[in-house]
C-alpha cells in the first residue's frame, strides 16, 4: 500500500525555503516509515499544495507538516477536501476545518474543558487590544491568532505596551508563568488511545516552548489525575481522530487546564515516544483493512 505524508515545501527536504525547525519533519519520516514498511505500507512525503501530485495514487493520506496552512486557509481546507474525495484522509477534512479555529476551544469549554479565561476579537486595532487588559483583568497578555500555529503572530503585551499592528482575528489570554515554571504539558493520543507525554519547557527569558525559540522536551509519566483529564479531552469527539496532541498548562489550583487540541498538523514527538511509529502503523492498517 502507497502512503502519503502530507507536508508543505517548507518542511520537505532540499527546499531551499526550509523551516529552521523542519528537522522535526525528518523525526516523523525516520520514526514512521520502518514501521509502516513492516506492515507493507510505503510512506512519501509530498506537499499539500504540488499540483502534480496524483492524490488518487494513495490508499491513504496522512495530514504531517504542512507548517504553511494558516496563511493560505482557504486554499488548504479546499485542497484537503478535494484529497478527501481521492483517497482516505487522516485526519477528516471537516475535522480539520473546525480544528483550524480557536474558536472551537468555546466548544470544548462548554463540554466540560477548563480553559484560561479567553478574549475574543474578530480584529484587534490599538484601542480594542488595550482595553483587554481591564476587560481579562491582568497587566500581562498573550494575543494569538485564531488561525494559527508554532506561535506565528503572536505577541505577549504588558500594560502600556506599544501595541503591534494584528491584521487577524485573535484570542487573548492572561499570561501563566506556570509556563515558564512546570511548562506545557502535551499527551499524543493515537486511534483514541494514548500514546506518550512529555513537558515541553522554553529558553530561559522566553515563554515560547517550540523549537524555534529554542524550547526544549522531556518525556514524562504523567499521573493517573492528569492523564484522566487529557483523556476528557479527546473524549470529547464524535469520531476518534486517527491522532491527536492534548497541550495542557497546569492553572494555579493545580489543575490542568487546556492550551490546544492538536488535531491538523501537530508534531507527534516521536523522540520522546519511540513506539509512536509503531502504533501509527498498526492504526492505519487497522483503517485501511476494516474502515473507521
Amino acid at each position: 500500500m502507497k502512503i502519503a505524508y502530507i507536508s508543505s515545501r517548507v518542511t520537505l527536504p532540499g527546499s531551499p525555503s526550509r523551516r529552521s525547525d523542519a528537522f522535526e519533519h525528518d523525526y516523523m519520516m525516520d520514526a514512521l516509515r520502518p514501521p509502516f514498511a513492516a506492515l507493507g505500507m510505503s510512506l512519501h512525503d509530498v506537499a499539500w499544495d504540488d499540483p502534480d501530485v496524483d492524490w488518487s495514487s494513495f490508499d491513504a493520506a496522512i495530514i504531517g507538516t504542512t507548517w504553511d496552512y494558516w496563511d493560505r486557509i482557504d486554499e488548504f481546507l479546499t485542497t484537503l477536501e478535494r484529497i478527501g474525495t481521492l483517497t482516505k484522509l487522516f485526519n477528516s477534512a471537516a475535522l480539520v476545518r473546525w480544528n483550524s479555529r480557536k474558536t472551537y476551544l468555546r466548544e470544548m469549554e462548554a463540554k466540560g474543558a477548563n480553559l484560561i479565561p479567553t478574549l475574543w476579537l474578530d480584529a484587534a486595532p490599538p484601542g480594542l487590544a488595550a482595553s483587554a487588559f481591564d476587560e481579562l483583568g491582568s497587566e500581562d497578555l498573550v494575543f494569538k491568532r485564531q488561525i494559527g500555529a508554532g506561535a506565528a503572530g503572536q505577541h505577549r503585551l504588558k500594560r502600556g505596551d506599544p501595541i503591534p499592528d494584528m491584521r487577524h482575528a485573535m484570542m487573548v489570554q492572561p499570561f501563566l508563568k506556570m509556563i515558564q515554571d512546570e511548562g506545557e504539558i502535551s499527551f499524543i493520543f493515537i486511534d483514541g488511545a494514548f500514546s506518550h507525554a512529555l513537558v515541553k519547557r522554553a529558553a530561559s527569558g522566553d515563554y515560547r516552548i517550540q523549537s524555534t525559540y529554542g524550547g526544549t522536551e522531556k518525556a514524562i509519566s504523567p499521573s493517573a489525575e492528569d492523564l484522566a483529564a487529557a483523556t476528557a479531552i479527546i473524549s470529547t469527539l464524535e469520531d476518534v481522530p486517527l491522532y491527536g496532541r492534548v497541550d495542557m498548562l497546569r492553572g494555579p489550583d493545580g489543575r490542568l487546564l487546556l492550551m490546544e487540541l492538536e488535531l491538523i498538523e501537530p508534531y507527534l514527538y516521536p523522540l520522546e515516544g519511540p513506539e509512536l511509529g509503531t502504533k501509527m502503523a498498526a492504526a492505519v492498517a487497522r483503517r485501511l483493512k476494516f474502515g473507521s
